[in-house]
């Protein structure tokens, strides 16, 4: 059975966050939080925090059941862009520049690639 977990507006731009989301996608979550942690993008700490969410979605839903064994891994991940602040700069001889300040959303989905038996 699958989790999942959604960060919605984070204020970094889309591109950046999907270079981290496609180093984890379809790895396991163990080898995907190492990744993360050892990042030196500034969207890793999130992005980590995010899939520790999405484990603990999947813990809730199948309470009973041993992680080590689930074999859990990120099943889907994808990164959507959020909102758009427009700003302006002041530029020469009385122009202004547009500053577009994107932010993202993000879902990841997790499961467990052996099948989940309840111990009841």
């Amino acid at each position: 059975m699958e989790a999942v977990a959604r960060l919605r507006n984070y204020p970094t731009s889309p591109r950046k966050m999907r270079l981290l989301a496609d180093l984890i996608r379809g790895i396991d979550v163990e080898n995907a939080l190492n990744t993360l942690k050892f990042s030196t993008k500034h969207p890793s700490v999130p992005l980590e925090k995010l899939l520790l969410s999405a484990v603990a979605n999947w813990r809730v839903k199948n309470e009973g059941v041993d992680i080590a064994s689930a074999n859990l891994y990120v099943k889907t991940i994808f990164v959507d862009g959020g909102r758009v602040l427009k700003r302006m700069r002041p530029a020469p001889q009385g122009r202004a520049y547009r500053v577009r300040k994107r932010s993202n959303h993000i879902t990841i989905i997790v499961d467990s690639r052996t099948p989940v038996t309840e111990n009841a």
